[in-house]
C-alpha cells in the first residue's frame, strides 16, 4: 500500500517528546564526559599523544618502535596519552608505564576491536568520539602518529585541520615510518597542493621521523626557545576548541 505523507508523520506528539527527551538527556553525559577529562588530564603535563592502528600484533615491526618511542618520551617527562585499545595503542601505553611519566587511555565503546589495554595508570571511558578527541588535543605537546587505518587517518587530518585553521596551537605533528606515509604525503603534494586545495606551507606541519630518538629531537627541538605550557594567548585559543 502506498503511503501517503501524512502516514509518514510522528504517530503521536508523546514519541516527539520521548524522543527529544532523550536527546536532551544524551548533554548531560556528553558535559560528564567532558568534565572527567578535564578533571583527569589537566594536570598531566607535559603529554604526547601516540596514535596507531588497533591491528598491529605485538611482534610487528610498528608496534615495538611505537613501544621504544614511548618508553623514551616517558623517560624524557612526557606523559604518554593513547586509544587505551590493542595494537599501537598498547604499545605506547606499555612503553609510557615502563618509563618515568603516567600512562594514560582514552578508551572508546566499540561494537568491535577495541579492548581496554592493561598498560594504563589513568584509565577514561568515552562514548563519544568527538569528546575523546578533544582530549587528544586539549593537553598534548605533540602528536606522534603511527601507521594506522581509518581511525589514525581521521585523527591525523583533525588535528591538521585544527593547527591549519588556528583552532589549537602549533605543536610538532610527527608522522612515523616514511615508507607507510609516502605514498599518502605525496598525494598531498600532487593532489592537494597542485589543485590549491591546500598551501605548500600547510606541509611543513608535518615532520617524519623513524626512531626514538628522532621523535624525542624533534620535540625538543620546537620547544628550544620557548615553554612546554601553552602561552596566554595559546590558552585562550584551547579554551575555544
Amino acid at each position: 500500500m502506498h503511503k501517503t505523507d501524512s502516514d509518514r508523520l510522528p504517530k503521536s506528539a508523546s514519541a516527539v517528546d520521548g524522543a527529544l527527551l532523550r536527546e536532551s538527556w544524551k548533554v548531560f553525559q556528553i558535559m560528564a564526559e567532558f568534565v572527567e577529562g578535564f578533571e583527569r588530564l589537566a594536570t598531566i603535563k607535559p603529554s604526547v599523544s601516540v596514535f596507531g592502528s588497533a591491528r598491529t600484533a605485538n611482534d610487528h615491526a610498528d608496534y615495538v618502535n611505537a613501544e621504544a618511542i614511548s618508553r623514551s618520551l616517558s623517560d624524557a617527562g612526557f606523559a604518554i596519552v593513547s586509544g587505551g585499545g590493542p595494537g599501537i595503542m598498547e604499545a605506547a601505553n606499555k612503553g609510557g608505564q615502563a618509563g618515568k611519566a603516567p600512562s594514560i587511555g582514552l578508551n572508546i565503546m566499540l561494537p568491535k576491536e577495541q579492548t581496554a589495554n592493561q598498560y594504563q595508570d589513568i584509565e577514561l571511558n568515552f562514548r563519544h568520539f568527538f569528546t575523546r578527541k578533544v582530549m587528544f588535543v586539549k593537553y598534548a605537546s605533540a602528536y606522534v602518529i603511527c601507521p594506522g587505518g581509518f581511525g589514525t587517518l581521521d585523527e591525523m587530518a583533525e588535528i591538521l585541520t585544527l593547527v591549519q585553521t588556528g583552532k589549537t596551537r602549533h605543536i610538532p605533528i610527527i608522522l612515523v615510518n616514511r615508507a607507510f606515509w609516502s605514498g599518502l604525503l605525496d598525494w598531498f603534494q600532487d593532489s592537494l597542493v597542485a589543485n590549491n586545495m591546500i598551501s605548500q606551507k600547510d606541509l611543513d606541519l608535518i615532520s617524519i621521523a623513524e626512531t626514538p630518538e628522532q621523535v624525542v629531537k624533534l620535540i625538543f627541538d620546537h620547544y628550544e626557545n620557548r615553554d612546554f605550557e601553552p602561552s596566554l594567548q595559546e590558552q585562550e585559543i584551547l579554551l575555544q576548541l
